[in-house]
């Protein structure tokens, strides 16, 4: 289980890491503007994202 828990820790850190070192200036710009959402809005865009991946993983699983 544990090397499981590590895999998915270095696949996030593999993905997140792909937008700044291709499109520094657009991560930046994409940064600015989340930062500038009221807390309703990012609090939806986490609940979505994290329904899509519970979804996601029942399918795979």
């Amino acid at each position: 289980m544990w090397e499981k828990l590590g895999i998915a820790i270095a696949l996030i850190l593999v993905i997140e890491g792909i937008m700044p070192f291709l499109n520094p200036t657009g991560w930046r710009k994409t940064l600015r503007t989340v930062s500038e959402m009221d807390d309703k809005t990012l609090r939806m865009i986490g609940l979505s994202s994290m329904t899509f991946g519970v979804i996601l993983l029942y399918l795979i699983h």
